[in-house]
Formats: structure tokens, C-alpha cells, sequence
């Protein structure tokens, strides 16, 4: 059964039925989000359940970080982290970018501890994290002089990061140690975890480089450690240490270049679905849409799909990504327009205005269809777009 969604931050909400489910209206209506046409979001909080289960499984001695940056890669905060969700129960921690995200985290009920993935901005971040009682990263010389001059009321524990080959944020391993040995002069910081960030984990011999800078720039270092991202927790065992942080694998979408989430044993968190809102009949020499990229060889059906990239679609995809009608797997025709895309109706003889379609989900995966755009799960998850009425489904 699909219940309604009614935890919304900071205001209650009324609900409206519509199509089956449950609709926040406050929030629709807060962002002015459509509630009639039939494009929805549904979130699976089990699905993310189960696929933390499947991090238990491959790292069963490390600890685990939910890394919930981007609203939860596009499923909602409010949906994954409030106290009652089922989403989160058996996560040692959670993980996000900004210190009002963890703000977040915290009206909704979670006392665990929170790990701020970038550290602090400024002093006023760093005060508020020291109020929420967080876990800062800390990886420039400028975030350690930030905490040697606050005044906290109490000890701050810190995750330093190591840069061993991403190149983004993190000091070298040759002056790792001089990091260390300076956060351990402050009298006000805690403890101190060591971690790094793969940059080639979803490649078969992807982290043996940066795992051997680590080690060596890390031998002798006290505290835990924390290294392995999705696809480390899936295909590099020596990496999982104390703590490990899944992402994109929380959410049921591979971290890898090729193959699906449920090649892996994860479930989708998200399904994308709409409905047919017209039929046509081409006939063989006929195209659809702008720029004709697809002409009919053929006389065919085709139908219209309440969806287009200003709905978060890729308006890139080509003709032949995959796409499900009625439980029909078939494919797009045709370009992607801001509202609308078509579908070749082949396969489902029987589709009509009304039938069910499914852009991704659990038959047709978002992986697959990133694929087609030339781009990752990620992006497709995280850019559903605000006018989308998402909703959850358990």
C-alpha cells in the first residue's frame, strides 16, 4: 500500500488524494508544484533499507556512513532521514555537505553522529557545527587555523582528509603527518579519523595506486580510517577499514560504468513514471518532433509521454533508450522535448491514452538509461525537477 508523505520541515502539512497516493499539498503548493499532471516520483524507503543491507553484507566489520548529499541524491531528506523512516534505522551515521543540511538532520530526529563531508566554510559554519555536535572534514590548512581559533564549549571530532590522487581537496601524503601532529596540539578537537576519496574505484586495479599512498602516508597515524565509497564497498574489500560511506548504492544505481544496480543486488529507491496523454498513427516516410530525428520506415503507433527534460529526462537521450509501457519494455522515438517525449508503441499493441509508463524503475534502470545519455545514475537521480511531484510509495 502507498501511504502519503506528511513530515515536512518545519510546518504541517494537509494532503489531497490524487491518483492513487497521497499529495503534500503545503509543499506542492510552497513550490508551486503542478499536482495534476501524471508525472511522479515514487521513493521506495525500503528500497534504501535493503540496500543498506547490502553494504552490511559486503563490509560486515566496518562501520557505515549514509552519505545523503544532493537531498539524498534527489529522494528527499525528509523522506530518508526523519526518525520514523525505515530508510536509515541501521546506519552508524550519516553524512552530509552543509552544516544547514545537518541542521536538517537534526530537527528530524537523528541524534547519531553526522559527518560534514567538506568541513566548514567559515567560523559561523564552524559554530554551528560545534552546536549540532558534528563531525567535521577537515583538509586545508585554513580549516585547522579556523579550529585553533574557535572557542568551543566542547572537544570537536574531526575526519582529515588525505589527497592520494583525486586531486580535489585533502593534503599530500608528505605533509599528512604534519597535519595531524598540528590538530593534535589543538586542545580543542577530539578525535581524529584518516580518509581519503577514490577517484577509480568502480575500475578493476582502480584504487592499488591510491591505497599505497595512503598506507604509506598514513603508517604510524593513530585513529580510524575511512576510504571505500560504493563501488570500493562492492569490488575492493581491502579498502572497507573502520567506516565506509555508500552513496549512489543507497539508492539502487550502480557505481559502475557498466551493468545495473540489480546486477549488484541493489533495489531502486526511485521509480519515474507517467502516463500515455495521446496515441498517434504514423504512417511509413512520417517523423515526430523537432528536428524529425526519427522517421517512421514504417506505419506505427506511437505514444506521447507526459515527461520531457524540464522534467529532469536527459534531453540528450536518443531514439532506442529504453523505456516501459504497461509493463512493456520498449523505446523512445523521436527528441526529447520540454514537456513531452514519444515512444514506439510496437511492442504494446494494446497501450492506449492512460497507460502506465515507466522511465525508470524497477524495469527499466536509471543506469541504463544514463547510459544512453552518455551520463551517470547520479545526474538523473539528482536532477528530477521541482515541478515533478514526488511521493512516498511505502
Amino acid at each position: 500500500m502507498i501511504h502519503r508523505h506528511d513530515r515536512a520541515i518545519r510546518f504541517a502539512s494537509t494532503t489531497r488524494h490524487h491518483r492513487g497516493v497521497f499529495i503534500d499539498v503545503a509543499s506542492s503548493l510552497s513550490s508551486k508544484r503542478p499536482v495534476s499532471r501524471p508525472i511522479q516520483a515514487l521513493i521506495s524507503r525500503q528500497a534504501i533499507a535493503r540496500n543498506l543491507a547490502v553494504v552490511r553484507r559486503h563490509a560486515p566489520r566496518s562501520r557505515v556512513w549514509a552519505v545523503l548529499k544532493a537531498d539524498a541524491y534527489g529522494h528527499g531528506l525528509a523522506r530518508v532521514a526523519a526518525a520514523d523512516s525505515p530508510a536509515l534505522r541501521d546506519a552508524d551515521g550519516i553524512a552530509v555537505l552543509e552544516t544547514e543540511t545537518a541542521e536538517q538532520v537534526r530537527d528530524l530526529g537523528w541524534r547519531g553522529p553526522i559527518l560534514l563531508l567538506e568541513g566548514c566554510f567559515d567560523a559561523g559554519d564552524l559554530a554551528r557545527a560545534e552546536r549540532l555536535a558534528i563531525t567535521v572534514g577537515v583538509h586545508s590548512d585554513e580549516q585547522i587555523a579556523m579550529i585553533a581559533a574557535s572557542r568551543a564549549d566542547r572537544p570537536i571530532d574531526v575526519y582529515l582528509k588525505m589527497n592520494t590522487g583525486m586531486n580535489r581537496l585533502g593534503f599530500s601524503p608528505a605533509r599528512f603527518r604534519e597535519a595531524h601532529a598540528r590538530l593534535g596540539e589543538i586542545g580543542r578537537v577530539g578525535t581524529v579519523t584518516v580518509m581519503t576519496h577514490f577517484a577509480n574505484s568502480d575500475e578493476p586495479d582502480g584504487i592499488v595506486e591510491q591505497l599505497a599512498r595512503f598506507d604509506k602516508g598514513a603508517r604510524g597515524v593513530p585513529g580510524e580510517r575511512s576510504l571505500a565509497n560504493s563501488a570500493a564497498i562492492l569490488a575492493h574489500p581491502e579498502s572497507h577499514a573502520d567506516w565506509v560511506r555508500p552513496g549512489i548504492m543507497l539508492y539502487g544505481a550502480s557505481p559502475f560504468a557498466s551493468g545495473t544496480g540489480a546486477d549488484v543486488g541493489l533495489a531502486p529507491a526511485m521509480t519515474l513514471r507517467s502516463e500515455l496523454i495521446a496515441v498517434q498513427e504514423l504512417a511509413s516516410g512520417d517523423s515526430v518532433g523537432y528536428g524529425h530525428r526519427f522517421t517512421a520506415d514504417r506505419a506505427m503507433r506511437i505514444g506521447v509521454v507526459a515527461c520531457g527534460y524540464a522534467d529532469g529526462y536527459p534531453r540528450v537521450a536518443p531514439n532506442g533508450t529504453p523505456i516501459a509501457v504497461d509493463g512493456v519494455l520498449t523505446r523512445t522515438v523521436g527528441r526529447v522535448s520540454m514537456d513531452m517525449l514519444t515512444v514506439d508503441l510496437g511492442p504494446v499493441p494494446h497501450a492506449h491514452v492512460g497507460s502506465a509508463v515507466e522511465l525508470w524503475g524497477s524495469q527499466v534502470s536509471v543506469d541504463d538509461v544514463a547510459r544512453c545519455a552518455k551520463t551517470v545514475g547520479y545526474e538523473l537521480l539528482c536532477a528530477v525537477a521541482p515541478r515533478v511531484n514526488v511521493v512516498t510509495a511505502d
